[in-house]
Order: structure tokens, then C-alpha cells, then sequence
């Protein structure tokens, strides 16, 4: 039985990891990979022993775009087939994004296309400096339509302008300027470079940085519009009394860890 095409665990700290695996084609998507990809982080979702998701790629790059043979395959089926699949993008990708916990992609060799939407719809991206990036689809006739909403939000439509249209690679340091990434690390370094980050978020309240996620989303739409100061103040003031913010104010009190904070193994 071959290995599945994506990869899923969950450590003893709530520290989730789940790792496209076909290093290869340099991890192309087809609908295998898209099905993964769906159910991991459907089944993530639903256990909530999950404190932060980590996105990466097996081997060598972290995820190359589509499959072309795969594409072009389904280019030779029904209008209804290909719109099947379509959808499952978009869905799977907006899932990633709106996934309650914290994510984060770690990114190396190449980042193409759709793989540069993953990285996009995850909360926090680091990538090693010798990565490449690229919004291919242009050049094979196609576009970039299931991220395009996503990917326009994160990087704005001037960067878009240049970026989609021309379907140039980029570097990481040029990521790293249009906010695509957030941390740019030495080759074979990306764990150490996350390491300091996921001890972050799992010292933190798990409900209230669910919340906070979800309130990034809320003050995009709602900044502005009547009702929203309202609604973030009672947001505000009823979070302190939470029992998460009474064990959060008794450890800083205390001077002690949080009962929520996973040690570290041995």
C-alpha cells in the first residue's frame, strides 16, 4: 500500500503537523492532495486536544503548484467535474484560513501557484532564504481564481499587479516585504526558527487566541460600521471573566506557568 499523499500527527503538546508528501513531483497538488488536505485539517478541526497547526512540504521544495498532467487531465472531463474540483480548492484552502487554531506554513525550495495560497491562508509563514515564489498560472493558460480573494487580501492588489500578472518567482526577502512571509531563516533551519513561536502560542490562553483569531476576521468586515465599538467592548469585558482569564491573571500573580502551558517532554 503506497504512503498517503498527505501526512498528519499530533504530538503529546497539541502541536499538529501535517506534511504534503510528494516530494517526487516537488508536492504538486491533484485531488488526492486536495482530499488530504480537507479531511487532515477537517479531523484537526474537530479534536480539541489541537493548540497550532504546522504546514509543510516533504522533501526537497514545499509545494510546486498544480500537477499539470493532473490539470490538464481534468481539462479533457466535464465542465461539471472540473467546477467539483474547484470548489474543493476553494473550500479547503478557506478551511485552512478560518481554522480556529493558530497555523503556521514552513516554507523551502519552491512555493508556485496554489502552494502560495496555503502559505497565504495560514496565520504565520516561515520560509528559509534560498526559497522561490511564484503565481504561475498565467503562464499555463489558466488562473488563479480559488485563491484570488485570499491572496488579494493578504498581499493587496498592487503587489497582485505586478506578481499574477507577469508570473515572476520572487525571494523570500521579497515575501518577506510584501508580508507574504513573516520570518526569513537559513537554509535547514526552519524548525529551529518556528521552535520559539509555537512555545509562544502554547504559553497563551488556547480560547482566547482562538478568539482573537476569529476577531482579526470580524474587524476586517466590521471596523467602522455601526455597532462594532459596542460589540468589541462587551467582547472585552466579558473575557475577564472567563475562567481563562482568572488562572492567566492568578499565574502572572503567582509568577508560575499557566495550567494550559503542555511541558515539554522529559
Amino acid at each position: 500500500m503506497s504512503e498517503s499523499v498527505v501526512l498528519s500527527e499530533l504530538d503529546g503538546r497539541g502541536v499538529a503537523t501535517v506534511t504534503i508528501n510528494r516530494p517526487a513531483v516537488n508536492n504538486a497538488y491533484n485531488g488526492a492532495v486536495i482530499e488530504g488536505l480537507a479531511q487532515a485539517f477537517g479531523a484537526l478541526a474537530e479534536n480539541p486536544a489541537v493548540r497550532v497547526a504546522i504546514l509543510r512540504g516533504n522533501g526537497k521544495h514545499f509545494q510546486a503548484g498544480a500537477d499539470l498532467t493532473f490539470i490538464k487531465e481534468l481539462s479533457g472531463r466535464s465542465l461539471e467535474q472540473g467546477l467539483a474540483f474547484s470548489r474543493l480548492t476553494f473550500t479547503t484552502v478557506d478551511a485552512l484560513r478560518r481554522f480556529r487554531r493558530p497555523t503556521m506554513a514552513l516554507v523551502q525550495g519552491g512555493c508556485f501557484g496554489g502552494g502560495v495560497g496555503l502559505v497565504a491562508a495560514c496565520d504565520i509563514a516561515i520560509a528559509t532564504s534560498d526559497a522561490i515564489f511564484s503565481l504561475t498560472e498565467v503562464r499555463w493558460g489558466i488562473t488563479p481564481a480559488p485563491i484570488m480573494g485570499l491572496i488579494t487580501r493578504r498581499l493587496g492588489p498592487r503587489a497582485l499587479g505586478r506578481y499574477a500578472l507577469s508570473g515572476e518567482r520572487f525571494g523570500a526577502a521579497q515575501a518577506h516585504r510584501m508580508g507574504l512571509v513573516h520570518e526569513v531563516c537559513a537554509p535547514g533551519m526552519l524548525d529551529e526558527a518556528a521552535a520559539p513561536v509555537i512555545e509562544a502560542i502554547l504559553t497563551n490562553a488556547p480560547e482566547a487566541t482562538a478568539r482573537t483569531k476569529e476577531l482579526i476576521e470580524e474587524s476586517l468586515l466590521g471596523d467602522g460600521r455601526p455597532g462594532f465599538g459596542e460589540a468589541m467592548a462587551r467582547e472585552g469585558a466579558a473575557r475577564r471573566h472567563m475562567p481563562e482569564a482568572q488562572e492567566g491573571l492568578a499565574s502572572f500573580v503567582g509568577k508560575r506557568l499557566p495550567s494550559w502551558y503542555p511541558p515539554k517532554p522529559g
